[in-house]
């Protein structure tokens, strides 16, 4: 059984989690197993928060360059307002003001929104992190079963192994001195005419009769 929720909470408690959709190493876990529909219905939403905080960040930045580029403008309208009844130089600085109020507002809403979302990120990217050890752990358990038959079906298959080389061992062993007596009793011309060969430096099979009257020989 995977780990309970508590577990996970406790061992992350004080620890920053990344963002599990924008590291490489999180994809390759899933070259290894699937990914389940929950995992990918909270990747989707993971990604969709992080791309909308992204904007949101890139939108902040753009809009505070406006702000700083409008209080640079506001400062020699000033001075030229200040020797000048000009009412144009005075439309201009209030139309300047109003913008940097807009920006204001804009800041500190997208502010607001990216406070939140962070808050949504972390969640989202820790019910991610849960369940791809959930997955992760049903399929180390289910590989570590696999493992350990295989690894009893080994231990045994090595027991018959030794075996069967002793056996093979012993059968070679026999055939050598069956060979060896027959060559001495019966003489090299007459293993010839029955064609008897055998190498015991390549195993080499004796030949044997197939029948006793057609005299064919077989490996």
């Amino acid at each position: 059984m995977a780990k309970d929720n508590k577990v996970y909470m406790s061992a992350l408690e004080g620890k920053k989690i990344p963002i599990l959709t924008l590291d490489n190493k999180w994809h390759q876990l899933f070259t290894q197993t699937e990914m389940s529909p929950e995992i990918k219905e909270l990747a989707d939403q993971l990604n969709a928060l992080v791309e909308r905080d992204s904007k949101l960040r890139g939108e902040t930045k753009d809009i505070k360059k406006l702000k700083k580029k409008l209080l640079g403008e506001i400062v020699p309208l000033r001075d030229k307002a200040g020797k000048s009844d000009n009412p144009a130089i005075e439309k201009e600085i209030q139309d300047r003001t109003r913008l940097i109020s807009e920006c204001n507002d804009r800041i500190d809403s997208y502010s607001e929104e990216l406070t939140e979302l962070s808050r949504e990120i972390y969640d989202v990217d820790y019910k991610l992190m849960v369940e791809t050890m959930n997955v992760c752990y049903e399929r180390l358990h289910d590989n570590t079963e696999y493992i350990l038959e295989l690894d009893d079906w080994v231990s045994k298959v090595r027991v018959e192994l030794k075996k069967n080389i002793i056996h093979m061992q012993e059968a070679e062993m026999e055939n050598y001195n069956l060979y060896s007596y027959m060559h001495q009793i019966f003489g090299p011309e007459v293993m010839e005419i029955f064609d008897l060969k055998y190498d015991p430096n390549r195993r080499h099979p004796i030949r044997r009769p197939r029948s006793a009257q057609d005299g064919e020989f077989v490996e």
